[in-house]
């Protein structure tokens, strides 16, 4: 059985998704946000105290777009996943790797100085300045969906999942207001798959069961 360990909204979002498009079992298990300072517990598991944590036998990953690539590879076949032979292969790497450095990134000092730091220590030029490094990288993604329904191989991919998540942060964070045409329709075309709407609906039962509190939001 697959564990993953998971907060509301945070990256680990991805890897859960994952899970629930190709509808393999899994245990989730919740922690308040950030588990390093409410769940000093988990450090013994997971020293680095980020999200996701993910456990499959003997395997131990906390990357989120790295699970999501690792389960679409180990459980495979899927059509979520794109195979070297397929010429979008090098357009789905890219995705599976800018989804983090370079959109989610920038998205995480905003976070930290709109929300996470004492009142003190908040700083709204910092946020504003990120805020503009995210919408400027995010032109790779309107310019991808202006004619397309998705990101690369003409179908629904985990390059959409990991992507897919960094527009969910973007949402929470009150930066979706900015988003360019394209990119609006295509975070709201990502809503509507029962994939998606099944990882939400299991993040909010686990933070029910488990009585963990969703994250306050933008």
């Amino acid at each position: 059985m697959i564990t993953l360990y998971h907060c509301d909204a945070a990256r680990s979002f991805r890897p859960l998704w994952m899970l629930e498009e190709m509808g393999l079992p899994y245990e989730l298990k919740m922690l308040p946000f950030p588990p390093r300072v409410f769940a000093k517990d988990y450090l013994a598991l997971n020293p680095l105290g980020t999200i996701p944590f993910m456990i499959d036998g003997e395997t131990r990953m906390t990357e989120s777009s790295g699970i999501c690539h690792y389960l679409g590879t180990r459980y495979a076949p899927t059509p979520l996943m794109v195979g070297s032979e397929d010429p979008a292969y090098g357009a789905f790497l890219n995705w599976m790797y800018f989804s983090d450095a370079t959109l989610t990134f920038p998205q995480t000092l905003v976070l930290r100085y709109t929300q996470l730091e004492p009142e003190e220590r908040r700083n709204p030029q910092v946020a504003t300045d990120y805020a503009r490094w995210f919408l400027g990288r995010l032109r790779a993604v309107e310019a991808a969906a202006a004619n397309a329904e998705t990101l690369c191989a003409s179908r629904f991919t985990a390059a959409d999942i990991v992507i897919g998540y960094a527009l969910r942060l973007a949402d929470s964070i009150g930066l979706a207001k900015d988003f360019g045409p394209n990119v609006a329709a295509y975070w709201a075309r990502l809503q509507q798959r029962d994939g998606f709407k099944r990882a939400v609906a299991a993040e909010q039962k686990a933070g029910v069961e488990q009585n963990v509190a969703p994250r306050v939001r933008a």
